[in-house]
């Protein structure tokens, strides 16, 4: 899943977005309505928190240019606390949710049901995914965060978790490296041009033998059968 954080207040937007990434979540943050517009349009997300009290350009035009583009972004707009009525002058919750804005959180709040909406949100954006994936002797197990090798727990960073959940959801298809940055890394990734491939060395080195990950030349990489 990746997620869109979008709050002028940066010690929030870090905060949000480093807890989403230590939950396996690739998280972007964007410090105001023009930057995240800018980063809607270079990718896709599947959710963007949207702080709504925004300066410069607000949180109800950046929901507006959601919903008039048409982009399968689901949107968690924070509201500051008890705000019911707003700029508009009508609906419970203002412009935003009045439109159609799919969940919102009123500030404060706590991380942990900022991300129990958020997965919500994403699971709304996505086919409906098994949470156990299995393929030659390789077991990932999503809601646990859990990952084995023939019964044998692998202690897989964050980045080596996310390749080989989306390896294994392949279901030997190929998968490029760019594939690869878009589903597991944050933006800024790509000038790290041995980023997936280092991960990719200590991926197969947990995984131990025999070798399951096949690289492609020219193509990218994909889960053997055994």
């Amino acid at each position: 899943m990746r997620v869109l954080v979008v709050a002028d207040e940066e010690h929030l937007a870090g905060i949000i977005a480093a807890g989403l990434r230590r939950d396996a979540i690739a998280a972007d943050i964007a410090h105001d309505g023009r930057e995240a517009l800018a980063k809607m349009r270079l990718g896709a997300y599947d959710v963007v928190v949207l702080d709504r009290d925004l300066t410069g350009l607000h949180g109800d035009d950046i929901y507006r240019h959601i919903v008039e583009r048409g982009l399968l972004t689901r949107m968690l707009m924070l509201t500051a606390s008890g705000t019911v009525h707003d700029r508009e002058g009508g609906g419970v919750e203002g412009l935003g949710l009045g439109l159609g804005a799919d969940d919102h959180l009123s500030k404060p709040f706590a991380y942990e049901e900022l991300l129990a909406r958020v997965l919500a949100l994403g699971r709304r954006n996505r086919p409906a995914r098994p949470q156990v994936i299995e393929r030659a002797g390789v077991t990932v197990d999503t809601a646990r965060r859990l990952a084995l090798r023939d019964g044998r727990p692998l202690p897989l960073s964050r980045q080596e978790f996310g390749v080989l959940e989306v390896l294994l959801r392949a279901q030997g298809a190929v998968v490029s490296g760019d594939d690869l940055i878009e589903e597991v890394w944050e933006e800024h990734t790509s000038y790290r041009t041995n980023a997936v491939q280092v991960t990719l060395s200590t991926l197969r080195a947990k995984l131990g033998d025999p070798p399951v990950i096949e690289t492609v030349p020219g193509a990218g990489y994909r889960l053997r059968d055994r």
